[in-house]
């Protein structure tokens, strides 16, 4: 993970390479060649897999294309990847009325593995946020919200907002990407108890770490009711 870190600590490289790609390609035509990933290393100076992480989000997003034998164009337009969205708007668009009860709103030292996905350095100050939230009166998940302080000054002052991504958006802040994981898993004793399920029920982990150009703005960790959520994923094709 250090090798996706600035000298600073606090730039991802591989998102440094992939909005200088982006910038380059942006308006050219469909077929047109994106720099190779070796011209990129020698650009950068960074790692062939720091390069190859920052085309793979730019081919999964849909700006570029891999044609096997031949290499990395732009590719034809397609549909936009879905906005991104928080747990209130998710729940919305579900027909579910959405609320939250904060457990926890303090400001802590960053531990290793939280600094890394921040872009902080460990031990610097950030703001965590667990709430247990909340779909048509019914426990649906806990999330755990990790945000740099430095980015949200008078954050915990200024009273906790109903939507963390409406508080972001009026920042300026509101993520323009994210990297999510989905695991399955089984709920401990104090999930269980706060999800109101028996111990070792199913639930499904998600991990998210929200861009903002070049800002990481927020780390989270959920831990989902199998039984009350269901992730939907949209797939296509323009062939």
């Amino acid at each position: 993970m250090d090798e996706l870190l600035e000298a600073d600590g606090r730039a991802l490289k591989h998102v440094r390479v992939r909005e200088y790609v982006r910038n380059l390609v942006s308006g050219s035509a469909p077929g047109s060649p994106a720099p190779s990933e070796r011209e990129l290393v020698q650009q950068f100076g960074v790692a062939r897999m720091t390069v190859r992480q920052a085309m793979d989000a730019l081919v999964v997003e849909g700006l570029l294309e891999r044609i096997p034998g031949r290499g990395t164009f732009v590719a034809r337009p397609r549909r936009t990847a879905s906005r991104i969205t928080g747990y209130t708007e998710e729940m919305t668009r579900r027909g579910m009325l959405a609320e939250s009860q904060t457990l926890l709103a303090r400001r802590e030292q960053a531990g290793p593995g939280v600094a890394r996905a921040l872009s902080l350095t460990e031990g610097d100050a950030l703001i965590h946020w667990r709430r247990l939230r909340r779909a048509d009166g019914v426990p649906m998940c806990i999330e755990d919200a990790y945000l740099n302080e430095i980015l949200l000054p008078g954050f915990l002052q200024s009273g906790m907002p109903t939507s963390l991504y409406d508080a972001l958006d009026a920042r300026g802040l509101r993520p323009t990407w994210a990297e999510d994981s989905i695991q399955a898993d089984k709920a401990t004793a104090e999930e269980a108890q706060l999800l109101e399920v028996e111990p070792l029920t199913s639930v499904l982990r998600h991990s998210r770490r929200a861009i903002c150009g070049d800002k990481v703005v927020e780390v989270s960790r959920s831990v989902y009711r199998a039984d009350r959520f269901t992730l939907w994923v949209q797939l296509g094709s323009d062939a």
